[in-house]
């Protein structure tokens, strides 16, 4: 399923079904339940090799069936295993208290344990994930295990990659235990999503290749467009046009070489960004726009009369009002911007990320890509796709606006909104781990990455 660029991410429902139809089910849960626990073992005494005692706390469900198996296969393998609740003096915690099925706040009891878990000072082994997250959303209403390992079976799940559950999951390792692959509604990308993206050909022109209209830049915030339009480049469209304030003109043509510059004036903003949008493909606007009275005007403006796929971001996002336009149209909030827009506050949209992505999805009928750690590119009355490339290091003024010029590249190419909201955000946060150093990154730093990215 890689293949195709999507990894399946499986919700506590889809993982149910995929169970159930396990031939003999459920008299044959014991077999399911020693693959598991045997692969928790395995994948436990791997990544800590050295680890010798092992506190495994079991739950009362299957979760706890899955952890008691593990803990008898480490006996058998020569560790010391104890299914305890008392998990000081161990080397190695195995967390099989909750499972997928879990959703809510944990009891007062259970929180104590999972605060004591936390508190112990070793690392922890999460079965299928770590007790207290949400399996289906990533949400974590309460209290929640920190892992640095968690195993889970099958398939990998929703709330492993989306935060704040991500957070809780460290690494993760999917155990095969002989269930039939199913479709997920939430899939992940992958980097063989890139692959899907179109490469200049022999018989390509510059044109053909690919053009995007970059709109933005106002006095001190030039810099952002020109990230914009550098991205595209670097993500292999042919030609990029820039249109900038007629007083921002003279500092964009210091700064980038490479694009067409187009000066523009306010009073006839629209007419003129419209000329220049005739032999483009696709449009990145917003960048360092400004959100003046007249840059949110031509915003609206644009929207309505443009008529080729368009990519908002920053300032173009602010006041933004519900529109609706037939051309592919992807928003590129981060959790404040979103906030903004659905009204809410950022620690909301933190704490529900897919549902604040499909909120603003259907309210703009548009795809929006919800920045941040696991990247949510959620299309209007469609699945969600999860992008997690990024490394921490993107946290950083600018690589937004590369971003945009990624997505806009894509877009430009002719891939649909959703692939190229996805494969943008791959490609971006592998240019971020291709850079030589993390400490320190930069903006512009991702701009010489994109193409080792692309492949």
């Amino acid at each position: 399923m890689t293949d195709t660029g999507f990894e399946p991410l499986c919700t506590a429902a889809e993982m149910r079904a995929a169970e159930e139809a396990y031939p003999g089910y459920p008299e044959t849960i014991p077999e399911l339940m020693e693959r598991a626990g045997a692969g928790v073992a395995y994948e436990a005494m791997r990544v800590f090799p050295h680890a010798r005692r092992f506190a495994v706390v079991c739950g009362g469900g299957s979760n706890g069936g899955d952890g008691r198996v593990a803990a008898r296969v480490l006996r058998e393998a020569g560790r010391e295993a104890v299914e305890t609740d008392v998990v000081e003096g161990a080397d190695v915690v195995v967390d099989a208290l909750f499972g997928t099925g879990f959703h809510g706040t944990p009891r007062p009891d259970a929180a104590a344990l999972i605060e004591r878990i936390n508190n112990c000072g070793v690392p922890v082994v999460s079965v299928d994930v770590p007790s207290g997250v949400d399996a289906t959303t990533g949400e974590v209403p309460g209290v929640a295990v920190e892992a640095a390992l968690t195993v889970t079976f099958h398939a990998s799940k929703v709330g492993l990659h989306v935060a704040p559950g991500r957070f809780h999951a460290g690494d993760v390792a999917v155990v095969d235990i002989g269930l039939d692959e199913t479709r997920t509604a939430v899939r992940r990308a992958t980097s063989a999503l890139l692959r899907q993206v179109p490469r200049r050909g022999a018989r390509d022109s510059k044109f053909s290749a690919g053009s995007v209209l970059v709109v933005g830049g106002s006095p001190g915030t030039t810099g952002a467009p020109v990230l914009t339009a550098l991205a595209a480049l670097r993500s292999d469209a042919g030609y990029v046009t820039m249109a900038v304030p007629r007083d921002c003109l003279s500092v964009v043509e210091s700064l980038a070489l490479e694009p067409v510059k187009r000066g523009f004036d306010w009073d006839r903003a629209a007419e003129q960004i419209l000329e220049s949008a005739d032999r483009a493909d696709a449009v990145a606007l917003g960048p360092g726009l400004g959100r003046s009275d007249e840059a949110h005007a031509l915003v609206a403006t644009l929207l309505e009369r443009v008529e080729l796929p368009v990519v908002v971001d920053a300032d173009a996002l602010f006041g933004l009002a519900p529109f609706s336009r037939p051309q592919s149209t992807i928003l590129t909030p981060h959790a404040g911007e979103l906030a903004r827009l659905l009204g809410r506050e950022s620690a909301w949209v933190d704490a529900h990320r897919l549902e604040a992505a499909r909120e603003g999805a259907e309210r703009f009928e548009s795809v929006v890509l919800l920045k941040g750690a696991g990247t949510i590119v959620q299309p209007p009355g469609g699945d969600p796709v999860i992008s997690d490339a990024g490394p921490p290091s993107l946290a950083t003024a600018g690589t937004g606006d590369v971003l945009t010029g990624v997505v806009a590249a894509f877009l430009a190419k002719g891939l649909d909104a959703v692939t190229a909201g996805a494969a943008a955000a791959t490609a971006h946060g592998l240019a971020a781990a291709l850079a030589p150093h993390q400490a320190g990154l930069v903006a512009s730093d991702l701009l010489e990455e994109l193409p080792a990215a692309l492949g």
